[in-house]
């Protein structure tokens, strides 16, 4: 395993990553989930992330007991806060101070620990002042339970009003979590430029595309049963590209891969980390041997001409606009 600094910090992260999005306490039984945290650990990943919201709060639960006997200093553990959980009051969403405070200490009880290593803003929130979020992430900094803060699927001004804010406020603000990919690159022409210019990396979720960018999706047949496609979680998340012309392309990548002596997975994984904005590419997975197969990918250098060559076979199945940040 290869580690990398998280933004201007002095913050190691692996960088493979795990996360639980879709899988724990949910789709995949616990002791299956525990295996692919054994899995993870056992490959060199420290870094593990989750959310609150994810199987509405029984994910942070699962991952808790899965690294329970871990030496807490050797793990990195990042949960996030937006999104509603419980019983759907009116301030159990959003990143208002009573829904933040109130978030993060479920999460520390939830996931067996006195601090998480980065807590994460899950969308920016436009109905509370900036001001009062990042004043809440401060104290908890102060208090302990925080150690350092971060975004996910802010776009590029979002970040810059934080960043500014953060100075302000002394806020440890080092990351931000987009979603990127082979296919999906809108961070590219703004956000990045404007994570770099403050200090703050990237920690990327779906580089192999929602599964799709594994190969295991062919043009003209039907989605495999029980994959991510048929997830009603997922489904929204993969269906913008299981579109044939796409999934064609994505065909013939294989040679490619094969020629540099990995798997299709595997190259996915290592084009996003050839970004020296992207500190961590975050896996998923419901078997440890997929967890095995992916931390393959940690260390791997492309050279420029298959770079190019990958850009050359995806063509306009790309998609780089800014304005597809994701927004509530």
């Amino acid at each position: 395993m290869e580690f990398r600094r998280l933004g201007r910090s002095g913050l190691n992260i692996s960088e493979i990553s795990y996360g639980n999005w879709l899988t724990h306490g949910s789709q995949v039984e616990e002791d299956q989930a525990t295996a692919c945290v054994r899995a993870a650990l056992d490959a060199g990943i420290t870094t593990f992330d989750t959310a609150d919201v994810y199987a509405n709060t029984k994910a942070e639960e699962v991952l808790g007991r899965a690294l329970k006997g871990e030496r807490r200093e050797s793990v990195e553990i990042f949960t996030k806060v937006f999104w509603p959980t419980g019983p759907g009051g009116p301030n159990d969403k959003g990143l208002g101070r009573k829904h933040i405070v109130e978030s993060v200490n479920g999460s520390l009880k939830r996931l067996q620990t006195d601090y998480v290593d980065l807590y994460q803003a899950h969308r920016f929130d436009r109905s509370v002042p900036l001001e009062e979020t990042f004043l809440a992430f401060s104290d908890l900094v102060r208090q302990g339970k925080v150690l350092y803060i971060g975004v996910s699927e802010w776009n590029a001004e979002q970040i810059a009003r934080g960043a500014a804010l953060a100075r302000e406020l002394n806020v440890p603000f080092i990351s931000n979590q987009p979603q990127y990919s082979a296919l999906w690159r809108i961070i590219e022409a703004q956000v990045v430029p404007t994570s770099e210019r403050e200090g703050i990396s990237q920690i990327v979720w779906s580089p192999i595309a929602q599964g799709v960018l594994t190969g295991k999706y062919l043009p003209g047949q039907p989605v495999p049963a029980g994959s991510r496609a048929t997830d009603e979680n997922g489904k929204n998340f993969i269906a913008r590209f299981l579109k044939d012309d796409v999934l064609e392309k994505v065909q013939r990548l294989k040679p490619l891969a094969a020629d540099a002596g990995l798997t299709l997975a595997q190259l996915a994984v290592a084009w996003v980390l050839q970004n020296p904005n992207v500190a961590s590419a975050i896996i998923g997975a419901s078997r440890p041997e997929q967890v095995h197969e992916n931390v393959k990918a940690a260390g791997v250098k492309l050279d420029e001409e298959l770079l190019k060559r990958i850009d050359e076979v995806l063509g306009d199945s790309v998609e780089t606009d800014p304005r597809l940040t994701i927004t509530p």
